[in-house]
């Protein structure tokens, strides 16, 4: 199942567990107020109540299960999201360095005063304006020896395509070991009496 999908199922389980909470402690809060108010109440509504505890108990029981398991489905969400951002962080970096020496291998060029095309003065001059005037300037004096053309040091250029993290996240694989998704009517069940 997917951590997204898990997500979803258990955040359900856990809403219809509390609903389900809501209403017992409404019967629990009405039997005891009974046994309180007519006399020979405990004996007539001590059992009823004693079940809607026991009822109560199991549900929150369960309801803890599922809330610990979504608490470790936040964890795994945040492992597949962290990793999906540093790939990206990772990509950036490395486009970074490359582009860096390219500029500083421009700017190399035309202090030896050779003819770059002119994309490559573009990006040196859009990185630094002060670098670019400085390789300009010293090429300038550098003319006088033979000059040497150069081809564009970054070609094509693509585009590279990542993942979203929160759909990675939402999509990676859930942990096995998730506790099983039990109705809550079920749950009750399991505590009520069976009538002989």
């Amino acid at each position: 199942m997917k951590i997204g999908e898990a997500q979803q199922v258990y955040r359900e389980q856990v809403r219809a567990y509390q609903a389900q909470k809501g209403m017992i402690s409404e019967q629990l809060k009405n039997a005891r107020r009974r046994m309180e108010a007519s006399p020979g109440g405990r004996e007539v509504y001590g059992e009823e109540a004693a079940v809607l505890e026991l009822t109560l108990d199991k549900l929150n029981e369960k309801q803890q299960e599922y809330q610990d398991y979504l608490s470790e489905l936040a964890e795994q969400y945040c492992v597949y999201w962290n990793a999906a951002a540093a790939d990206q962080q990772a990509d950036a970096a490395q486009d970074y360095a490359v582009d860096m020496s390219k500029i500083m291998e421009v700017a190399r060029r035309l202090m030896r005063g050779a003819i770059v095309p002119a994309s490559d003065e573009k990006k040196l001059m859009e990185f630094s304006m002060e670098i670019y005037q400085t390789a300009k300037n010293v090429g300038a004096m550098m003319q006088r020896r033979k000059r040497e053309k150069y081809d564009t040091l970054w070609g094509e250029e693509d585009d590279k395509e990542y993942d979203d993290p929160q759909e990675a996240a939402e999509n990676g694989e859930a942990s096995p070991g998730g506790p099983e998704v039990t109705e809550a009517a079920d749950a009750m069940a399991s505590v009520v009496p069976q009538a002989e």
